[in-house]
């Protein structure tokens, strides 16, 4: 069930990006203006989700999922009632909060059904549902609009959501909460001040926060612009455009997330750090991929280069929020979702913006693209770096 909310999760999020070119050619967007559209959300999901996770921590998981649907559904179609960039700017933003309740809850809801044998495939199972959806979201909303109007997308993704909210609402259960994976009594609920000075205490969780705030940069200039790219630098069409710019790099990213989340159990099973060591490699070695996104001009190793760069994003995805958890006690996992994507998603905000500025500049995005293997690199760096430290903070299993 949570699979489903999070297809829609995601499908409502990317829509928008496969439309910029044709939102350009209606209202004359810069492409800074289509960066800040489409960064717009990504701040305020960034801004809202620590407050997401607290709430996570605090109520009932399953409405906090829920009422979030509700609303980014109902966000996501006034979309179709903008004309201009501050509206699209206003109702993105707007979105993104909604969207922000999502993640931090439904990780910490996941977490309290699997333990840390069963935790990254459950993760890399519920982590497929964003790839297809982010396939289905940017195909379906250039199908529609080149059908219909740039319009009819969001309209119909409203629909759908709030319809599936409607249904999922009879079933979704919430599970109970006294004891920790230790079989301990609870942590009760800490101050921000007390948790934020507690989790600066770990560092083997604030370095896989720097590691998301670097692979989520990548991640976001991949999903905002490379629709865009592929229209412009292969002359594909819109629809085309949309389809193949999600397509190869999500359909392996969802490959990559079943295998690793299988591989990184058993690794992290043999080893404490070895959930994070497996992260480690898939980075290292996707980012040969992503500088070979920018640099080709032939189509089919563009193909070949996304379908890679997916495949070991799958695998990094896998163990995210699983290895995280490692460190992480059970009471604090929404909280501290949030806080990660409080940071991850700021930087995301930052990547899609700057690669829109800098084309504005007559900076291509090739050279935007190819240049971003270097913040893969680092992101591998900071897993490296916590590893170092993981087999201390390490929760007991």
């Amino acid at each position: 069930m949570l699979w489903f909310i999070c297809f829609f999760n995601y499908a409502d999020r990317v829509a928008i990006n496969s439309l910029l070119p044709e939102l350009q050619k209606l209202y004359g967007f810069t492409k800074a203006q289509q960066g800040l559209i489409s960064s717009a959300f990504t701040w305020l999901y960034a801004v809202s989700s620590p407050i997401a996770g607290h709430v996570g921590d605090r109520r009932s998981r399953k409405w906090v999922i829920i009422g979030g649907m509700y609303i980014w559904s109902m966000v996501t179609g006034f979309t179709a009632a903008c004309t201009r960039l501050w509206q699209f700017v206003a109702v993105r933003g707007a979105e993104g909060i909604g969207e922000a309740f999502y993640m931090p809850a439904s990780m910490a809801l996941i977490s309290d059904y699997h333990g840390p044998k069963t935790r990254s495939r459950a993760i890399g199972i519920h982590q497929t549902s964003i790839y297809a959806g982010t396939v289905f979201g940017s195909t379906v909303a250039a199908y529609l609009a080149k059908k219909y109007s740039w319009q009819v997308p969001f309209l119909f993704f409203a629909i759908a959501g709030c319809a599936l909210g409607l249904l999922l609402s009879l079933f979704i259960r919430d599970r109970k909460r006294p004891q920790d994976e230790q079989g301990t009594e609870a942590t009760p609920h800490l101050p921000v001040r007390q948790f934020l000075a507690e989790f600066a205490k770990t560092p083997t969780a604030v370095r896989l926060v720097a590691a998301y705030f670097f692979a989520n940069i990548v991640q976001f200039i991949f999903l905002t612009w490379m629709p865009t790219f592929m229209k412009e630098k292969f002359g594909v069409s819109l629809v085309l455009a949309g389809f193949a710019g999600t397509f190869f790099i999500q359909i392996f990213s969802m490959v990559g997330a079943a295998v690793g989340g299988v591989l990184a159990d058993h690794h992290a099973n043999k080893r404490k750090a070895g959930r994070i060591q497996f992260q480690m490699v898939a980075a290292l070695a996707g980012a040969p991929f992503i500088f070979l996104c920018g640099y080709t001009t032939l189509p089919v190793l563009l193909v070949l280069a996304m379908s890679m760069y997916g495949f070991f994003k799958g695998i990094y995805d896998a163990s995210l929020t699983a290895s995280f958890y490692d460190v992480i006690a059970a009471p604090r996992r929404a909280t501290s979702t949030g806080l990660m994507n409080f940071i991850g998603w700021i930087g995301a905000g930052l990547g899609a913006w700057m690669v829109g500025v800098a084309a504005d500049h007559r900076i291509s995005m090739s050279i935007s693209i190819s240049s971003a293997a270097v913040l893969y690199a680092m992101c591998a760096v900071f897993l490296a770096a916590a590893a170092r430290t993981a087999a201390k903070d390490m929760l007991p299993a």
